[in-house]
């Protein structure tokens, strides 16, 4: 470690700004929002403010010569865009002890700017030594996108019940676990969700909290389910909150349709119970997979219903919510991406267009009797895209509702097959090819989008042009 972490308490004294310029401008934004005290000396004396948010005067703007300046009580140099006046306002810091930086200096500084990630009272730096920003930037991404929106409130909230709890709590272990099991517990989720009153109220009610942090050895005594939609089957689909659930998870019952490549991204640690419906078999029925998520919470676990998908597009996840709320379980629900949207965007499909396609009706058939149940009357609307979930088996049902209840037989449609996969299949072509499309396909699962719209899609572009190039090469 060439460099050691410090966080500088820029409240304690001004900071020295010396340079111009962008560069200079950036510089600024950092300051402000850290709330220093900045003396700036405009090189080039530009001192244009417009676009900084400078609500408290933080920012003296200064003539002269800043070689010549007094240093007295002045906390740290920062030179930006200040050219060769740079290099000797650094000679100068150093000869007074004062901690200097120079931007893209590393000889003339003596402390070097992180990336940093900035949730209020939460902050992340990040530093590689002042070799590679970009890489800094790029881990600074990543991070900005795994910590939570609310993290630095959640802190904040913490700070503000622990002179109130710690008193309270004589031993240092229990205190720890304490605030582990409020901030991995419901209460944490509250604050994270931005309902802060409902968690201060949920604090207020812990009658005694040396019990409370003992409860069991998990340091945990209620327990909470999250319903999570999985997408379509790219992990990178998945949404933070998604990747947050699995992280923390103890407990994930996950369906067959989620890959491996999404299993994956669960916890090394937490169990993993598969309670999808295989084909072929009938399943542990939906009754057991409540009781599963139920017992779970009760146990003190944090379990997650993992589901393809979204957990509210024929997932059942309405279900498994009214078991839980009945239970008094507490839980919450991270929608993912469904089927029909993976498929729209990964084969160019719009499943709404201007003047063409006004309306979308989702519907599911995984057998022959469920397609014979549907009122097809209702979707022969040309301006009508029909999305069918599960629809391979029942594609000729399908066809023949659509067909008999006056849908065009050349209604374009397409199969679109283990969707957002390095494996995702298309063949498209008319409603009356249904069943020989289905037939093309190598497996499933997969949806059937049935509407003019599928003559946008990519398949459709290049069907047509390789029959073109195919009539173009006959002999004449």
């Amino acid at each position: 470690m060439q460099y050691l972490p410090v966080f500088l308490d820029l409240k304690t004294g001004p900071v020295l700004l010396v340079g111009a310029g962008e560069l200079v401008r950036a510089k600024l934004r950092v300051l402000l929002a850290a709330g220093a005290r900045i003396r700036w000396f405009a090189t080039d004396g530009n001192v244009d403010l417009a676009g900084l948010r400078d609500d408290h005067g933080q920012i003296q703007c200064v003539d002269g010569d800043p070689l010549s300046t007094d240093l007295a009580g002045v906390i740290a140099v920062l030179c930006a865009g200040a050219g060769d006046i740079g290099v000797a306002m650094s000679a100068r810091a150093r000869a007074v002890g004062l901690p200097v930086n120079v931007m893209d200096d590393l000889t003339h500084s003596s402390f070097i700017f992180p990336a940093i990630v900035d949730r209020g009272d939460v902050v992340v730096a990040i530093g590689t030594g002042g070799t590679s920003p970009v890489v800094a930037r790029r881990v600074r991404e990543r991070i900005e996108a795994l910590l939570p929106a609310r993290i630095g409130e959640l802190a904040s909230f913490i700070g503000e019940f622990r002179k109130t709890i710690n008193p309270v709590i004589a031993e240092m272990p229990l205190r720890r676990r304490f605030w582990e099991r409020i901030v991995d517990g419901p209460i944490g989720t509250l604050v994270l969700a931005g309902r802060k009153a409902e968690a201060e109220a949920a604090l207020h009610g812990i009658g005694d909290p040396t019990a409370y942090a003992g409860a069991d050895q998990a340091g945990r005594s209620e327990g909470h389910v999250t319903l999570v939609g999985a997408g379509p089957g790219d992990p990178d689909l998945l949404t933070i909150k998604a990747l947050r659930a699995l992280q923390d998870a103890d407990v994930v019952y996950y369906d067959e349709l989620v890959t491996p490549e999404i299993l994956d991204r669960i916890r090394r640690d937490a169990s993993r119970v598969p309670v999808g419906r295989r084909v072929g078999k009938p399943g542990i029925g939906q009754d057991a997979v409540n009781k599963l998520l139920i017992d779970a919470a009760r146990e003190g676990k944090r379990a997650v219903r993992l589901k393809g998908g979204d957990c509210f597009v024929f997932g059942r996840g309405g279900e498994e919510v009214d078991a839980l709320r009945k239970a008094g379980v507490s839980y919450a629900i991270v929608p993912g991406i469904t089927a029909g949207l993976g498929a729209a965007a990964q084969f160019e499909v719009p499943l709404t267009f201007r003047s063409k396609a006004l309306r979308i009706t989702f519907l599911t058939a995984h057998k022959e009797r469920d397609a014979e149940a549907v009122d097809w009357s209702v979707l022969t609307d040309t301006k009508m895209t029909v999305v069918v979930y599960m629809g391979m088996t029942a594609a000729p049902a399908v066809r023949a509702g659509l067909l008999a209840a006056g849908r065009s037989p050349q209604t374009p449609v397409g199969v679109f097959a283990k969707v957002t996969r390095a494996d995702a299949q298309a063949a498209v072509g008319t409603l009356d090819q249904l069943p020989d499309l289905v037939a093309r396909i190598d497996g499933g699962p997969a949806i059937l989008i049935i509407g003019d719209v599928v003559a946008h899609s990519a398949p459709w572009r290049q069907q047509n042009l390789s029959r073109v190039i195919a009539q173009l090469l006959e002999p004449a």
